[in-house]
């Protein structure tokens, strides 16, 4: 269900929907009018031609056609008949008439006005609206009907109807149309040669009105119409939901994100998370964390600076007053000594620099570091075996991973500075009778790796700050930074791991370290 929500929230879905609606409905509707019109007019005029080819083979081959025998066949084609059927004799004659018969005909051009119903349905406003529209369409983007000749646009019924008679009598299918004035509709003729062997003895007239097709388009377009509105009216109430839910957060975000910076260009603000499901939500998601990871790296830089500051005042000041009483000093011993104060605390700001410069980097270079599996219990023996050659406190390795070769993904070498700095960190504080336990496990789909020393232990105090910056709490900081536990927590943070430290039951540090197995 919530998927199905997420899939129905998609902007592009509302912008579909939005479309279909405003543009195909309307547009099909209109294209169907002449295709439909045309396709009712092809298949009355084909009837037509059919049922007077009928009635012309039914007559042809007997000689002279006489009036009893014509409407004989007439009476009998009845049910097969919806066009006016006329049979004439090759001197004009009329000789029968399926209207005068009785039977159903199809030629109302000389019946009864319009209709109550047809004149309501014309006259209506909904359809002279439809009638101004599709009249605005066909002008604008149809090409010009050709206009009809004069002789056919001032040509009676008569005159159409004796026309196409006499040119059967001729010999030929002929046919014609009559316009019908009061009814805007067409009356269509069809004549077709009755022969008597090559001689041609009358004309099989067939006619039909369009009227009924005129009704029914009138019908149509008027329903059609009908939809088209309601799509109109449908699209404008999409467009405000569009405005509602898609222009107007769109709106608010940007107004968060002018907002978001104060005059000197500082994050002052933030974007808040919205609990839509759409791509504007995730849009919001994606902002408002981003602008988080931003202000945090901010304040990352902002107290990195601080405390860079911090710990190069101290060898600075110390330069700085040395350098003055050097000046004032004529003993050599103690210009040597003052000297020599001089030239530790200038090699202790070389090592600062040194670590500052790597933990730097490893921040910058940690998403484009290339990464491959790594093969901890191989390198974590490697460690142990070349620790050992030099350490004069004892290292202990022991694997209870499940796996034989429990991997991660990682840069190696920054994953072995994590464990060289731990290393390092552990033999520092364990005294020479004691020994450093490195332990390897698996976890809930995580590699556990677990240092212990059997030194003092870690003041509570400082348990929240031991992988802080420039942070030491050793009696003597010679050769230390700070920095080695912060680098390490940097370089598994990155790796999507994290780094914890404890004091164990018994006394001594336990560090560990979780890294997420391939």
């Amino acid at each position: 269900m919530e998927s199905l929500l997420r899939f129905l929230s998609r902007i592009w879905i509302r912008l579909l929907a939005f479309n279909a609606l405003l543009v195909f409905l309307p547009a099909v509707g209109i294209l169907t009018f002449r295709t439909y019109e045309q396709k009712l007019l092809d298949r009355q005029e084909r009837s037509m031609v059919q049922q007077g080819r009928i009635l012309a083979a039914a007559l042809g081959g007997r000689g002279e056609i006489h009036a009893a025998e014509a409407e004989h066949i007439l009476d009998n084609m009845q049910q097969q008949i919806d066009a006016r059927l006329r049979v004439y004799d090759r001197d004009f004659r009329v000789l029968a008439d399926s209207s005068l018969l009785g039977l159903r005909s199809g030629d109302l051009a000389d019946a009864a006005p319009a209709t109550e119903a047809e004149r309501e349905t014309r006259d209506s406003l909904l359809y002279r609206l439809g009638t101004v529209l599709y009249g605005l369409y066909t002008r604008v983007f149809l090409p010009p009907e050709p206009p009809l000749p004069d002789s056919e646009l001032d040509a009676t019924v008569e005159e159409v109807r004796a026309r196409v008679v006499r040119g059967a009598l001729e010999g030929r299918y002929r046919a014609g149309s009559a316009v019908s004035p009061e009814r805007r509709s067409l009356t269509l003729y069809s004549a077709i040669p009755i022969r008597d062997g090559e001689e041609v003895v009358g004309v099989a007239l067939a006619s039909k009105s369009t009227f009924q097709i005129l009704q029914d388009l009138y019908d149509l377009r008027l329903s059609t119409f009908k939809v088209v509105l309601l799509s109109v009216l449908a699209a404008i109430i999409l467009s405000l939901v569009v405005a509602t839910t898609i222009a107007r957060p769109l709106h608010q975000l940007r107004l968060q994100a002018k907002a978001i910076l104060d005059r000197r260009g500082r994050l002052k603000g933030g974007f808040q998370i919205s609990r839509r499901r759409d791509e504007i939500g995730d849009l919001s998601r994606a902002l408002a964390e981003l602008t988080r990871r931003l202000r945090r790296h901010i304040g990352f830089i902002e107290s990195f600076a601080s405390d860079v500051s911090h710990e190069f005042k101290n060898p600075l000041a110390t330069i700085r007053t040395a350098t003055e009483l050097l000046a004032e000093v004529e003993d050599p011993g103690e210009r040597q000594r003052f000297i020599a104060m001089i030239l530790d605390d200038i090699a202790r700001l070389e090592h600062l620099l040194s670590e500052v410069r790597e933990i730097t980097q490893i921040d910058a270079a940690l998403e484009n570091q290339p990464l491959e599996p790594v093969d901890l219990d191989r390198l974590l023996r490697a460690f142990v075996e070349r620790y050992a050659m030099q350490s004069a406190v004892p290292l202990v390795y022991r694997s209870r991973a499940e796996s034989a070769a429990p991997t991660v993904t990682a840069d190696p070498e920054r994953l072995a500075r994590v464990f060289e700095n731990l290393l390092d960190n552990a033999i520092s504080f364990s005294p020479a009778d004691g020994e450093v336990l490195i332990e390897l496990a698996a976890d809930r789909g995580d590699a556990v790796i677990t240092l212990r020393d059997h030194g003092p232990g870690i003041p509570e105090e400082h348990l929240e700050r031991i992988f802080g910056r420039f942070f030491s709490y050793r009696e003597t900081g010679e050769g230390h930074t700070g920095l080695g536990l912060a680098i390490v927590k940097t370089i598994v943070d990155g790796c999507g791991g994290r780094v914890t430290a404890a004091n164990a039951e018994g006394g001594g540090a336990v560090f560990e370290v979780r890294l997420p197995l391939d």
